[in-house]
């Protein structure tokens, strides 16, 4: 069954580690390794199966290698996923953790997600080399994130609207974590009106008191008129019941796998609303992490991040040559890269 499910996703390796002493589930999929070693983050939840476990590590770690090959990035695709309640982790686990991490090679290199953070990538860089993220490291990406997608919003705006110009723009953004308490105030500071969604009250009124911003209720949010909608908190948003709602003519935001089925990048272009791939314009924090692993610097990744508009606008270009969706040419451009790069490896003598 794995088998089957790894030959059609496409996949190189997933290995299942455990630790009776610690009591560790960990799965690692590794994806693609073409342009360089995968990279990707751990994440822990408490999974219902290990069905449920396996599935979203070889969905996410897919992602991460058209992520990675779209960004221009020497890595490949990978990701971790440790079945565990998040109120439960300790230290020791985190350990085993790294030690495991370590044998793979590293043709894995792991570092944040969901409910891990630089802490326990400290705890895991006892174990293995192979992490980046830590207290070392260059820090918060949320920062260089947010100016990713807020450089790929001004590259749709340019795209629709003629001029890149935020003072008669309304943006809704929907999640204000820290990417998106971020992007709110990169919009503010070029001028959009912007309103803000949560089902954090706490946070919303945050973010309305800082930066003197509107808000919206969650249950109302895919309603309100506006130019962009950005979507920044959970993924599967864009979906058979939503789009129908939708009042706008972009949709460009922050979180991972935005859309619940492929087919819906379609569904947006036919009803003339720009789509601007989650994983083209929120690759700042994968950026980030590859900077930190070659030795690069914050200043950098910020740079690569405020080039995403103009590798965006580039892809606009080829979907409008070959009349298809935005998300067909990121992903036509990462095939490219990846099968230029196999290539060229095929070719090279060893």
């Amino acid at each position: 069954m794995v088998h089957d499910a790894m030959l059609e996703s496409g996949h190189e390796q997933v290995t299942h580690f455990v630790d009776e002493e610690t009591g560790l589930r960990a799965i690692v999929a590794i994806h693609d390794t073409t342009l360089g070693p995968a990279l990707g983050g751990t994440r822990l939840l408490p999974y219902e199966t290990e069905a449920d476990a396996l599935r979203d590590v070889m969905r996410l770690s897919r992602a991460m290698t058209y992520k990675a090959a779209a960004a221009d990035l020497e890595l490949g695709g990978g990701k971790a996923v440790i079945v565990d309640d998040p109120d439960e982790k300790t230290e020791a686990k985190f350990r085993a953790y790294g030690r495991m991490v370590d044998r793979l090679g590293g043709h894995y290199i792991t570092s944040v997600d969901v409910n891990t953070g630089v802490a326990e990538m400290d705890v895991v860089a006892e174990g293995t080399d192979h992490v980046v993220g830590t207290s070392d490291g260059l820090g918060d990406p949320s920062p260089v994130t947010a100016r990713g997608i807020f450089s790929g919003i001004r590259a749709s705006v340019e795209t629709v609207y003629g001029t890149d110009d935020f003072d008669d723009r309304t943006v809704v953004v929907q999640g204000v974590g820290k990417v998106g308490q971020n992007l709110v105030g990169l919009l503010r500071e070029a001028g959009a009106t912007v309103k803000v969604s949560d089902v954090d009250e706490a946070a919303v009124e945050s973010v309305v008191a800082e930066y003197g911003v509107e808000s919206v209720a969650p249950e109302d949010v895919y309603d309100e008129p506006c130019d962009v909608f950005a979507p920044c908190a959970v993924g599967g948003v864009i979906n058979d019941e939503t789009i129908p709602r939708l009042d706008c003519d972009v949709v460009a935001g922050g979180a991972n796998n935005v859309l619940a089925e492929r087919r819906h990048a379609a569904d947006l272009h036919e009803r003339g609303i720009l789509y601007a791939p989650d994983y083209v314009i929120n690759a700042g924090g994968l950026i980030t992490v590859a900077k930190e692993h070659e030795g690069g610097t914050m200043a950098d990744a910020m740079a690569e991040a405020e080039a995403i508009g103009d590798r965006l606008l580039d892809l606009i270009g080829r979907a409008e040559d070959h009349e298809t969706t935005v998300l067909d040419a990121a992903e036509r451009y990462a095939r490219e890269r990846i099968g230029g790069a196999d290539e060229a490896r095929v070719a090279s003598p060893q």
